[in-house]
């Protein structure tokens, strides 16, 4: 009788789980959409009243591109968790070496690490495999790299480490960028979490975290953030090895 109460307490919990993200998702879709669009609107109506000049006109064009960007990534990752939730959508496992996902990521973020001077360095061991859904992994690692080169200052190198614990593989990326207090670090799969800028001004909406969490979920494994202000931030996937 406990068996199943626990079971049908964790279905409850998953279940809430699952509203709570997707009421956040649509919170933020509509939020963002509206500030987008009602900021350009009203930018383009000010220049048509003459309101503004067109000096201050192209001196907020810069503003305006940076609210884009961040609401285009929030549309491309809300895609990306959509095509898991419609077509039967199943996990392909595939065996993957994890050092071939090493040199992907170090490829595909060439021109932005040179731009900050920084390098990518792997540690562990380069034979060590793992299997799972190449898609979603590449995603996760991809969003998680992803901030560890905005929160880095130039010359700050990031780590992609490798280690095995029983029958699990642990990835870590590890930087030493700014970093974030417990505080934040305790919220930051909530959807009232404050968005930070990178050290190049970069900016976010948290929402690719979320979905992180959300797909290493489906591979049946376990995230975990660690980090200090101004020391920077490990973020760790904790997988299966081997997914039959």
């Amino acid at each position: 009788m406990n068996d199943l109460i626990n079971e049908l307490q964790l279905k409850i919990e998953k279940l809430e789980n699952e509203i709570s993200f997707k009421n956040g998702l649509i919170s933020i879709l509509s939020h963002d959409s509206k500030e987008m669009f009602g900021n350009f609107l009203w930018l383009i109506e000010a220049l048509e009243d003459k309101t503004i000049s067109e000096e201050d006109f192209f001196n907020l064009l810069p503003q305006v591109k940076s609210d884009a960007r961040k609401n285009l990534q929030t549309i491309q990752d809300s895609t990306s968790w959509l095509k898991t939730q419609y077509g039967g959508f199943k996990i392909k496992p595939v065996k993957m070496l994890v050092i071939d996902l090493f040199h992907h990521f170090e490829e595909k973020y060439a021109a932005q690490l040179k731009e900050k001077n920084i390098k990518f360095h792997f540690n562990g061991d380069p034979n060590a495999f793992l299997t799972t859904d190449r898609l979603l992994l590449e995603y996760v690692l991809d969003k998680i790299f992803n901030n560890a080169v905005k929160y880095s200052s130039p010359r700050q190198d990031i780590y992609l480490q490798e280690a095995i614990e029983g029958d699990q593989i642990i990835l870590s990326v590890i930087d030493f960028g700014t970093g974030m207090a417990e505080k934040y670090v305790s919220a930051i799969f909530n959807y009232d979490n404050p968005i930070f800028q990178g050290t190049s001004g970069e900016k976010g909406v948290g929402l690719s975290l979320k979905i992180v969490k959300n797909f290493v979920s489906l591979m049946h494994g376990n995230i975990q953030i660690t980090s200090a202000e101004n020391k920077g931030t490990k973020v760790s996937l904790f997988l299966n090895k081997l997914i039959e």
